[in-house]
């Protein structure tokens, strides 16, 4: 059995990671900013520009995102921290387990809350696209495509995403052919990048009679959701503009 003072160490290194996300996530400058785009809403005439209302809800969602991860993990510190100054004030052998979950609970959590700090690309706070299709094989491949489909569609709902259907076109005997789909979430976009490519499935076919292994290919489109903020400069010196005209009667 571990024991306390194991646990007090655990914690210990805990606690300096909790500081370290405290810091890398500027959860004191993300409070104010809160505040401020708060006080922005309040204005009158405020819900008059449907885009820019749009634009401070959704910053002001990702924002109270961030925070409300960070001040759970906070409370499972000191939830942690008390367990282990109670044990110390009175030792119980049968508490120990229990706060090693709690230790736990806290690692588990600092672990989730570095992967999103480390999510800065672009378009890493996006919502993601994600769009199937069964590779050559017929039935075989399209079953492995919904496979694949119903996979990220559960994964997605676990994390506390949402997932809307853009398009599902079904297999011709099982399975499907293609689908699109929108994850919506904080980080979708750059926790589903990587998935981006073809994804291979060797198994027992359940559609052949003679039970033979087959390999079957679907691929995974990962896409950002883009809005309408992005700008594109064209410089005039690569405009090139050509005038045809008709060399006769008629065209």
């Amino acid at each position: 059995m571990i024991t306390t003072d194991e646990l007090k160490v655990q914690l210990a290194d805990y606690g300096t990671a909790v500081k370290d996300l405290e810091e890398a996530l500027a959860i004191d400058a993300s409070r104010k900013r809160v505040q401020e785009l708060e006080h922005t809403m309040s204005r009158p005439g405020f819900y008059d520009d449907a885009e820019l209302s749009k634009k401070v809800f959704d910053e002001v969602g990702d924002l109270k995102g961030k925070l409300n991860r960070f001040e759970k993990l906070q409370g499972l510190y000191d939830d942690a921290e008390t367990m282990l100054v109670m044990l110390d004030e009175e030792y119980d052998p049968d508490m120990v387990p229990e706060a090693e979950e709690a230790v736990n609970a806290v690692g588990k959590a600092v672990d989730e809350l570095q992967l999103m700090t480390m999510l800065n690309g672009e378009y890493d706070h996006s919502n993601a696209i994600l769009t199937f299709h069964a590779g050559t094989g017929g039935t075989e491949a399209q079953d492995w495509a919904e496979m694949l489909y119903r996979m990220y569609n559960k994964w997605a709902q676990a994390h506390g995403m949402t997932v809307e259907v853009l398009d599902y076109q079904d297999g011709d005997e099982a399975g499907m052919k293609s689908a699109s789909m929108m994850v919506k979430g904080p980080n979708a976009y750059g926790l589903l990048k990587s998935e981006n490519g073809v994804h291979r499935l060797v198994r027992v076919s359940p559609f052949d009679a003679n039970a033979r292994r087959q390999t079957s290919f679907a691929s995974l489109e990962v896409m950002p959701e883009l809005d309408n903020t992005i700008q594109v400069d064209i410089r005039p010196e690569d405009i090139e503009m050509q005038v045809f005209r008709s060399s006769g009667a008629g065209g």
